[in-house]
């Protein structure tokens, strides 16, 4: 149950990564940065990672560079402690 959980928060990282991206392109209503940020430090760095990478989005805003890796980090210790106990 625990591994669904941690894989469904980053499929919506993903997701909503890719929809922020999409939304960008064409002037729609944006997801707050904030949000994309907080889900990410909630469990979702990886597929906030992903979707930066695959979708080219936030790829050049520092903060995203620089927060996104250490909430992965994160991300895994806490996985960890989840997972093996």
């Amino acid at each position: 149950m625990k591994i669904i959980i941690i894989i469904g928060i980053n499929i919506l990282s993903f997701i909503l990564m890719g929809w922020d991206k999409y939304c960008a392109i064409k002037k729609l209503y944006r997801i707050s940065e904030t949000n994309l940020l907080g889900l990410s430090l909630l469990g979702g760095s990886i597929g906030t990672l992903l979707g930066m990478i695959i979708f080219h989005h936030k790829t050049k805003k520092k903060h995203f560079q620089i927060i996104i890796p250490l909430f992965l980090l994160i991300n895994i210790y806490i996985y960890t402690k989840i997972l093996l106990n």
